[in-house]
Parts: structure tokens; C-alpha cells; sequence
């Protein structure tokens, strides 16, 4: 049985080659190629391929939003990434996402074959450097998580990561639902806690453990 799989990319030109490529190769069978998530789903009900190979790029997709609706609706095909750049934050998501294969535009096509081969089967292809770098990220933040959890509330560690990522007092409240005397209190408390005495050494703070 030929590998069945689901195109998707917002370039029609990248679609076009891929279509090229895939036409030239026996036991992968490319059964759609789609320009927006719409499409995109539409083809994954109607064709239920082996294989979703896509890009971030769909005009009316956030991101991984589709990748994470197919994950929470337990469906069944396999997830390849097929990107021109992947930020940490990005594979970081995908690897929680259960995404089973991850590679880049400019790899060469054998690769990308190879790749679409090993996950059809089960397997697993992750580009190294990335994940590598994503890993080492994910880790420092966990280990940070835990680390602050010891010592601030959950509410405070929001609080925390809010005002590193920014944001006044005005718009965490707004953002949390709570009024700008608590959010005030809380930072108070945090200050306390973590022996720090403005916004900028709880930011670097906060940076230091990987939180933002």
C-alpha cells in the first residue's frame, strides 16, 4: 500500500514541486494538496491520509492551531513539520504535541523522503540541531518551574512571568481578572520572596530560570 498524504503550505508553488516530486516516486501517493487549514481539513476527513505534511504559513491557521485540534480530537494521521525555520518555542510545542516528524525547506528532497518513510512506519525524524537546542530550553525551563514553585504560588508565578514578558499592572489585571491593588500585592509579595526590588531584576529573574 502506497503512503497516502495531505499537502499543506500556502505557497502554490512549493505545492506544485512537492506534487512534482511525489508524482516521480513509488509507494507515496500525494492524495491532496491545500492552500488553507479549511482545505486542509476538508482533505484530512475526506482522504484520511497516512501523512499531514505542513508548513506554519496557512493564512487562516495560528501557527500549530491546527496541529493542536488534531491532536485534541485523537485523529489519527501522522504530523510532519515542513518549515523554512523553527524556533525553539515553536519545536518545543511540537514535541508536546506529539508531532512525529520535523524538517526544514532546505534539506535536501532525499531527506524529506526519507523522513516521510520513517514516520509512515511508526518512526520518528527530528532535526538535530533544533531539537537539541529546544531540548536543553525545555529542560532549563522545567527545572525552573519547579524551582520557583517552592517558592511563589501559581498565582504569583503568572503574576512573575506577566510583568517579564511587559506588561503593566493595568493590563496583567485586566488579563487575569483581578484588580490592580491585588496585582500590586502580589508583586509586593514577590519582591519579598525572591529577594528581588524592581521590575528589572524580576525580569532577569525570570529569564535566568528559563520562564520567558
Amino acid at each position: 500500500m502506497p503512503i497516502s498524504l495531505v499537502a499543506a503550505d500556502a505557497q502554490p508553488i512549493f505545492l506544485l514541486g512537492l506534487t512534482q516530486l511525489f508524482s516521480a516516486q513509488s509507494g507515496i501517493d500525494l492524495a491532496a494538496y491545500c492552500v488553507t487549514a479549511r482545505k486542509t481539513r476538508e482533505a484530512l476527513h475526506e482522504h484520511q491520509p497516512d501523512i499531514l505534511l505542513i508548513d506554519f504559513n496557512l493564512p487562516d491557521c495560528k501557527d500549530m492551531e491546527l496541529i493542536r485540534e488534531l491532536q485534541q480530537k485523537g485523529f489519527p494521521t501522522k504530523v510532519i513539520i515542513l518549515t523554512a525555520a523553527l524556533s525553539d518555542e515553536q519545536t518545543i510545542e511540537a514535541l508536546r504535541l506529539g508531532v512525529q516528524g520535523v524538517i526544514l525547506k532546505n534539506m535536501p528532497i532525499p531527506l524529506l523522503l526519507q523522513c516521510i518513510r520513517k514516520v509512515a512506519v511508526g518512526g520518528q525524524w527530528l532535526e538535530k540541531k533544533s531539537i537539541g537546542q529546544a531540548f536543553e530550553m525545555m529542560l532549563r525551563r522545567e527545572a525552573g518551574a519547579r524551582r520557583v514553585a517552592t517558592i511563589l504560588t501559581e498565582r504569583e508565578t503568572e503574576v512573575m512571568c506577566l510583568v517579564a514578558e511587559g506588561l503593566s499592572n493595568r493590563q496583567i489585571a485586566e488579563k487575569l481578572v483581578l484588580s490592580q491593588g491585588t496585582v500590586k500585592i502580589h508583586i509586593h509579595n514577590i519582591y519579598g520572596k525572591l529577594g528581588v526590588n524592581n521590575r528589572v531584576d524580576l525580569t532577569l529573574y525570570a529569564q535566568k530560570k528559563g520562564l520567558v
